[in-house]
């Protein structure tokens, strides 16, 4: 965590971030036009949030975009915050940074672990439970087949899609549907992907989560962070998160 500390004691560096969150998916060129400084000053801010984890670049034709990786923040949340909280002030912190939704969010996170046992713990029902607010998944992994999201303590299932792409141990493309609430459910379908890179000791895993429309509800994709973090904490430890939020639905 010392690379993020680091990165964020820089208050042009938080800047960034703040604009990154107010329009994810920016250009070079976009960001430095917001900035009192030079294109090599905002690149080299730039380059020590990627190293942090802080922003991942995403190539997109001729452009290479910049999106917000809210996770390393979420990991310092939740071991320096969150076991000081009360979990109304967790819910509290949620309601106050809403944000409007872009096309497409990345999530990215490294995990002490291999490439088979991390895809285990995404395709089996039993250990998802662990870290997605007890919730499970029924299907046959197979391309083309149907999933569906369950909770025990729900009526009925949370969400549903389409298994498009799986290559173990690598990625793994899911269509998804909210069902949880009417709000969500107007909003139809979107695409969530894996993508599963060993790193030494270490995985890094890239969700990206697309195919959403401009102000979707934050809900599809806000809960990414603690599923990650959550996902982390029980691969490297063998714990349940039980941070403020992390259990919000068990």
């Amino acid at each position: 965590m010392d690379a993020v500390f680091k990165a964020l004691a820089d208050p042009t560096r938080r800047a960034l971030l703040d604009e990154l969150f107010r329009e994810d998916g920016q250009t070079l060129s976009a960001l430095e036009a917001q900035f009192d400084i030079t294109r090599f000053g905002v690149m080299k801010h730039l380059k020590q949030l990627e190293e942090a984890g802080l922003v991942v670049a995403r190539r997109r034709g001729r452009e290479k975009l910049h999106f917000l990786n809210p996770v390393p923040i979420r990991l310092i949340h939740d071991r320096w915050v969150g076991k000081y909280a009360e979990p109304w002030a967790a819910g509290l912190s949620e309601l106050k940074t809403r944000l409007e939704t872009p096309m497409e969010k990345i999530f990215e996170i490294y995990i002490r672990t291999t490439p088979a046992r991390l895809w285990e713990a995404i395709t089996d029902s039993e250990t998802r439970s662990k870290y997605i607010f007890g919730n499970r998944i029924e299907t046959d992994w197979q391309v083309g087949s149907t999933y569906r999201m369950t909770n025990p303590k729900a009526d009925g299932p949370l969400s549903e899609g389409e298994i498009l792409e799986i290559d173990p141990p690598r990625r793994l493309v899911q269509s998804m549907r909210a069902l949880w609430g009417e709000d969500v459910e107007a909003e139809g379908t979107s695409r969530i992907t894996w993508e599963i890179e060993q790193v030494a000791d270490s995985c890094r895993l890239t969700v990206t989560h697309d195919q959403l429309r401009e102000g979707a509800n934050d809900q599809l994709y806000g809960g990414w962070p603690m599923i990650l973090s959550g996902l982390k904490t029980w691969l490297e430890t063998g714990e349940v998160l039980t941070t403020p939020g992390s259990l919000m639905y068990t």
